[in-house]
């Protein structure tokens, strides 16, 4: 595929990259970043891209990439390191994250449904939340790609329906 082809497919799938940045980002003003930012890192690697790869999957792993890297960036970035001369804030009460204890039983029955699945599920599916690629899923569990996808998704639908049973 030649550099105006490239260019030419990448501006017909805009639409659907803002849709996917703003379900990831649930902003809107983030969402134009993300996507302005992914537009231009895919075409400064056109090279990168094969032939009979899946074009809009392609764009969109590396949408996906660019917000998981710049979430742990925001997260680094947010540690607040105690300097105090006698650490006076780190007995401060911490927060667990979980605002309420609904919130709290929410991702406990989550876990329990995760861990319900079946081991075949199970597995990559935990690696895939865990932030590894199919690609390194794929090699970690000796499996076929189209296996591990496959797995991912049925692991995701499974979910989908334990946790609608329990609301």
């Amino acid at each position: 595929m030649n550099k105006v082809q490239f260019q030419q497919k990448i501006l017909s799938l805009q639409d659907n990259m803002f849709n996917f940045a703003l379900m990831l980002t649930t902003n809107r003003e983030d969402a134009r970043d993300l996507l302005q930012e992914t537009t231009l890192k895919a075409l400064d690697n056109h090279e990168k891209y094969v032939e009979n790869v899946n074009f809009k999957g392609w764009v969109m792993t590396i949408m996906r990439n660019i917000f998981i890297n710049d979430y742990r960036k925001m997260i680094t970035n947010s540690t607040i390191i105690d300097q105090t001369e006698d650490l006076y804030h780190l007995n401060l009460p911490q927060t667990s994250g979980f605002e309420t204890p609904e919130s709290s039983l929410a991702v406990q029955e989550i876990n329990n449904a995760i861990k319900g699945l079946n081991k075949d599920l199970k597995i990559p599916f935990s690696l895939y939340v865990a932030g590894y690629k199919y690609e390194e899923i794929s090699n970690k569990l000796k499996l076929p790609m189209g296996t591990v996808k496959n797995r991912i998704f049925l692991a995701r639908k499974e979910l989908q329906c334990a946790l609608k049973e329990m609301v």
